[in-house]
């Protein structure tokens, strides 16, 4: 099943939807009779009624919206909490290769994230620019990790319980502001904290239970530019696994239903693996990133010019 959060035109106020056979959507208020003002407010409520969800939104007969009549938002808008990881071992190994060191022991024992900032979520097709006197944008290709169940001290082989659904995350860094602040050591900063796409919708997991085996989930993952392929790569080939990343997310910290984790870049999903001068350089005004994960859909980001 999809889920949404979208603006309709002329309006002020998102609405939460559901995804219909025919490729209209359904305000997810109608189909569960409780006012959800954000989607994350149904999260829990909905784990145990998925299936009569989408047997309601096949048979709803009352009104439905059309993807002419509004914008995608974040499909959860505000989350509490965005932990932003890093745990795709190849992408880690390149871009500390690319400053000149080696990936430390540390990382494989335990994954290691950083909270990002999660008033800053953009939705598909937003305009996003680069920030204040950065002049290397750059994408990352991404899976986004919805909670749908709170907890705390989750262990990991129940984590996939806790999770409501997969999106797609488009990693935005500000490579040249990023340059300047790791070396303090505590992580990215402004060099991330301008905006980050998420979306367009998140898919559950009842939806992806053939993808799911254990602890790993395949899905092809893939990134471009104008039209050009950059970037090919799976989800399996995380080092960390999701399970794992909600584990240590959880231990000794309450995970609220809305949370969202992100799994860090995959191998070779950024310009800075890639290196600007294979890929036309960075990020500049007029470009288009199209990151697509394989039954998750198609996040298109607009890069644009600095308002004066």
């Amino acid at each position: 099943m999809r889920l949404a959060t979208i603006l309709p035109r002329a309006s002020v106020e998102p609405v939460a939807v559901a995804a219909a056979p025919d490729g209209r959507w359904v305000e997810l208020a109608g189909l569960t009779g409780r006012t959800v003002p954000r989607l994350e407010d149904s999260l829990a409520w909905m784990f145990a009624h998925n299936a009569y969800l989408a047997e309601r939104a096949a048979t709803w007969r009352g009104p439905r919206y059309q993807e002419s009549g509004f914008v995608f938002l974040p499909p959860v808008v505000r989350p509490a909490a965005l932990r932003d990881f890093d745990a795709f071992e190849a992408h880690v190994k390149t871009c500390r290769a690319r400053r000149g060191l080696t990936l430390p022991p540390a990382w494989y024992e335990l994954p290691v994230f950083h909270f990002a900032n999660h008033h800053a979520l953009v939705g598909h097709e937003a305009s996003v620019c680069a920030p204040l006197g950065s002049h290397e944008l750059d994408f990352g290709l991404a899976l986004g990790v919805v909670i749908g169940r709170g907890g705390r001290d989750i262990p990991e082989r129940s984590a996939w319980e806790h999770v409501a659904g997969l999106t797609i995350i488009n990693d935005l860094t500000a490579r040249d502001l990023e340059e300047r602040e790791l070396p303090v050591g505590l992580g990215p900063a402004k060099g991330k904290d301008f905006a980050t796409a998420v979306g367009p919708w998140l898919v559950t997991c009842d939806a992806l239970a053939d993808r799911i085996a254990g602890d790993r989930v395949s899905l092809a993952m893939v990134a471009r530019v104008n039209g050009r392929e950059l970037a090919r790569g799976d989800a399996n080939s995380l080092y960390h696994p999701i399970p794992r990343l909600i584990a240590q997310a959880a231990r000794d910290a309450e995970l609220f239903p809305g949370d969202l984790l992100c799994t860090g870049t995959v191998g070779q999903g950024s310009i800075l693996e890639l290196g600007p001068e294979n890929t036309g350089g960075w990020l500049k005004p007029g470009d288009v990133v199209e990151l697509e994960i394989e039954r998750l859909g198609l996040l298109r980001t607009r890069i644009v010019a600095r308002p004066a």
